[in-house]
């Protein structure tokens, strides 16, 4: 009986211990102006903030190939502002750059999978 009651006591402190609401910052909108020579980003993310010891703390601006080219710090948990929309300014972007991606971070889980494609017009 000691060998049941072990694993299923382990089982259920490994579930309880584990976040319950952990999810990845979801990317709802995200669009790039052209602003003279550079680009400006408007990103539009959700995420189940709970304060300073879990929320969305950043995205990143990628090109086709996954190289970082932008990144926009997020300084404070938006716990009662969600969605949220925040931007990145005076982007400069590689000569024939015709597609970005935005890929967001959580200060728990770290950067989510989801890359959301944006195609730039001149």
């Amino acid at each position: 009986m000691r060998q049941i009651a072990f694993p299923f006591a382990a089982a259920l402190a490994a579930l309880l211990a584990a976040p319950v609401f952990a999810h990845e910052p979801r990317i709802l909108d995200a669009t790039a102006t052209k602003s003279g020579m550079s680009w400006r980003v408007d990103v539009t993310l959700e995420h189940p903030d709970t304060g300073w010891d879990h929320y969305a703390d950043g995205w990143e601006v990628l090109d086709a190939d996954g190289n970082r080219i932008g990144y926009r710090l997020l300084h404070h948990p938006h716990v009662k502002e969600q969605p949220f929309t925040r931007s990145l300014t005076n982007l400069d972007l590689p000569d024939g750059t015709r597609t970005i991606y935005i890929r967001a971070n959580c200060s728990v889980d770290g950067w989510g999978d989801e890359r959301v494609r944006v195609d730039l017009e001149p």
